[in-house]
């Protein structure tokens, strides 16, 4: 068995791209568009993935966005993506000063949530060991849910 892909259906497309790349980082390898089915998938990786991504496909984030608007409720019954990041902290903060919400701050300098603009969980852990506890994480409460 191989890892291939998670799905997650989008309402706006730029303003997934903006969370997904500008925010965290994730770059586009490849897009295709169904007229037929009437809908965009957008397919990204994480840098350290993207090699691996552009000749294996994969391990991918499958972005799909349907032409025909619908509302996208229950987030949370999704579950969560995650990723690996190398200074919880240092991400953490970059994110924040790029206006996204930390719904779960790295209070523990292992891991801590953030939500996409289509209220999917993402789940961000440390690489390695957990980093020492620091503030202003160490006593930032929790916002909202993830």
């Amino acid at each position: 068995m191989q890892y291939l892909h998670t799905m997650i259906r989008i309402s706006d497309v730029d303003q997934s791209l903006d969370f997904f790349c500008n925010k965290l980082g994730m770059r586009e390898v490849r897009r295709y568009d169904s007229e037929k089915g009437r809908f965009t998938n957008i397919f990204l990786a994480a840098p350290e993935d993207e090699e691996s991504a552009r000749e294996n496909k994969t391990p991918l984030l499958e972005l799909t966005y349907n032409w025909d608007p619908e509302p996208y409720t229950g987030g949370r019954n999704f579950g969560h993506l995650a990723f690996r990041v190398d200074d919880i902290y240092a991400t953490c903060r970059k994110l924040m000063d790029k206006g996204v919400t930390i719904n779960r701050p790295p209070r523990d300098g292992f891991m801590a949530f953030i939500k996409t603009p289509d209220n999917i969980s993402i789940e961000l852990l440390q690489k390695g060991d957990a980093l020492e506890p620091a503030e202003p994480w160490a006593s930032m409460e929790n916002t909202g849910t993830w």
